[in-house]
């Protein structure tokens, strides 16, 4: 099959800033969409629900399969997306009354993105691409509720309520040419991550280090580890595609280091994904990918929040999030040589269980079905501008409210998602 090449933060910031600086953009939170990962890196695989693993259209490689930078050509990809989405809560049947619902604020987010590709020789490419992994943010208002000291948030805290992780992923890529239709590709994943928790000052008394769990501003963790992917035109009409995704080990979140399980440690779950794209005919695409997010194996992440342990400890309590299998299919259609129309589904587990539903108030990652659609017009030789909108469906999960707060009761929790994003290419 033809692929379609040239034919705020403090110490450690610099760097992992540089590349969206470049852009000329600025850096804002981002809540995703499968589990907190994103659904798809970069606007083209935006638009085809996130399918990316067997395509070699942009540069964006380094976030998705490295080993399709080996297909692009020389060219710069410059993108930024309108992140919208909705979250809210609700608590009833409280035996002490304590019931109240609460929608958070903020509710739009922009996300910049950089990809660069340099063909070095016919056999290497050298690249990078610059990228938004994911992230969780809610801020919840106040006031909902009394549990005995004044008016609080919905989990007995003071003030607002609510957390804020942003996860920043450079990765300079690497790729060889095994033979002209397949290729290999290596990427480290440089990553720079900040994080803030506030209204959480119920939970202090359950923490081994109390002043560390709650409303200490940012706190900053940084890391790494890497990406590999191979990728075959296997006929003029099918390629493959596989990635792999080790842990990235991160520092730990000093300023809440009472708060995540191992003293404050937040790594960036494995995971790994294989992809298929079928040329129908010489006008439509057809691409599948597989995406598999190991979660349960970061202990502040997939540890169950009904852990005995203490906030903080080793082996203490999380958020309980399961691993999560993701399938994604994308079409593409191209009615003229100019115009390239996408559109895809796809759909994620919910890494949430019933049983965690009141720790999970805090990062309500429940959404499982989404909807895209994109567009790509070459509007002059060597020029691209691309656009994509992604809907994710509402869906809420309900569950009996944590037994570390008085009174019982039912907790929901509930999100949907819009997403609109533009890209403007440059190919050599």
């Amino acid at each position: 099959m033809p692929h379609r090449p040239s034919s705020l933060p403090r110490r450690g910031a610099g760097l992992a800033l540089t590349g969206l600086a470049l852009a000329g953009l600025p850096l804002a939170p981002a809540f995703a969409t499968d589990g907190y990962f994103a659904d798809g890196y970069g606007i083209f695989a935006d638009g085809r629900g996130g399918t990316a693993y067997a395509i070699a259209e942009d540069a964006m490689g380094g976030a998705n399969n490295p080993a399709t930078m080996a297909f692009v050509g020389t060219r710069v990809d410059l993108g930024v997306s309108l992140f919208l989405p909705s979250r809210s809560v609700s608590q009833s049947g409280n035996a002490f009354g304590l019931n109240g619902s609460a929608t958070s604020r903020d509710d739009d987010f922009v996300i910049p993105e950089l990809g660069a590709n340099y063909v070095l020789s016919p056999d290497w490419t050298l690249g990078v691409t610059v990228y938004g992994n994911g992230g969780m943010d809610t801020d919840f208002p106040g006031g909902q509720i009394n549990c005995g000291r004044g008016p609080a948030n919905l989990l007995c805290g003071q003030g607002n309520l609510g957390v804020n992780l942003n996860q920043l992923v450079i990765a300079p890529t690497l790729t060889y040419k095994i033979t002209p239709t397949m290729a290999i590709g290596f990427a480290p994943q440089i990553a720079y991550q900040w994080f803030e928790a506030y209204g959480l000052q119920a939970f202090t008394p359950l923490s081994v280090n109390p002043s560390h769990v709650t409303n200490n501003g940012f706190s900053y963790s940084e890391g790494g580890g890497f990406r590999i992917g191979w990728m075959w035109e296997a006929t003029d009409k099918l390629n493959l595609g596989v990635t792999y995704q080790s842990p990235l080990w991160m520092s730990q979140f000093e300023g809440y280091s009472g708060l995540f399980a191992g003293g404050g440690t937040f790594n960036i779950p494995q995971n790994v994904g294989a992809g298929l794209a079928y040329q129908i005919t010489p006008k439509l695409l057809f691409a599948f990918d597989y995406e598999w997010i190991n979660y349960n194996g970061v202990d502040s992440i997939g540890n169950p929040s009904s852990q005995r342990a203490p906030l903080g400890s080793p082996n203490g309590p999380g958020f309980g999030w399961q691993n999560v299998s993701v399938f994604k299919v994308g079409f593409e259609y191209k009615p003229i040589e100019t115009l390239i129309l996408r559109a895809g589904y796809n759909h994620s587990d919910n890494p949430i269980l019933a049983q965690n539903v009141t720790f999970n108030i805090l990062a309500p990652g429940v959404v499982q079905d989404h909807v895209t659609v994109g567009a790509t017009w070459d509007f002059m030789p060597g020029y691209e501008l691309s656009f994509a909108y992604m809907h994710a469906f509402q869906n809420s999960v309900t569950g009996p409210v944590s037994p570390l707060l008085p009174g019982g009761g039912i907790d929901t929790i509930r999100l949907s998602e819009n997403e609109v994003g533009l890209e403007f290419s440059i190919k050599w």
